[in-house]
């Protein structure tokens, strides 16, 4: 399993910003594939999660309304539009495989590298 991700940098509160979770090494169809963000000095924080076969979303309380997770199949492809980001979203973000949630907690199988997302205020 390779997951790449993509697309970080530095932008303004109230910006936007969008990840790509490149895949290989696995049939990606059938994964349910999502984003953790690590901040310094914080926990983990499970982001977002899109289903394999239906696509359905999931988002952490912290993002809905504003993060949007898409998949593209054909490209393997796993992307996170960032909009109205605030300075807390700042973090190093990483795009999983196999995620689902448990007691509200998104848990990934696997992960790649991820790619840093800076918000200045």
């Amino acid at each position: 399993v390779q997951l790449q991700a993509s697309g970080g940098g530095l932008v303004q509160a109230g910006g936007s910003l969008r990840l790509s979770c490149a895949a290989s090494g696995f049939t990606f169809d059938d994964y349910a594939i999502g984003w953790f963000r690590q901040a310094p000095g914080k926990e983990r924080e499970g982001v977002s999660c899109i289903g394999s076969s239906d696509g359905k979303p999931f988002y952490a309380g912290s993002v809905k309304g504003r993060f949007t997770i898409s998949r593209d199949n054909a490209k393997n492809t796993v992307y996170l539009q960032m909009n109205s980001l605030r300075p807390e979203d700042t973090a190093v973000y990483f795009c999983g495989a196999e995620c689902t949630v448990v007691a509200g907690t998104l848990i990934f199988g696997s992960w790649g590298q991820g790619t840093q997302v800076t918000v200045s205020s």
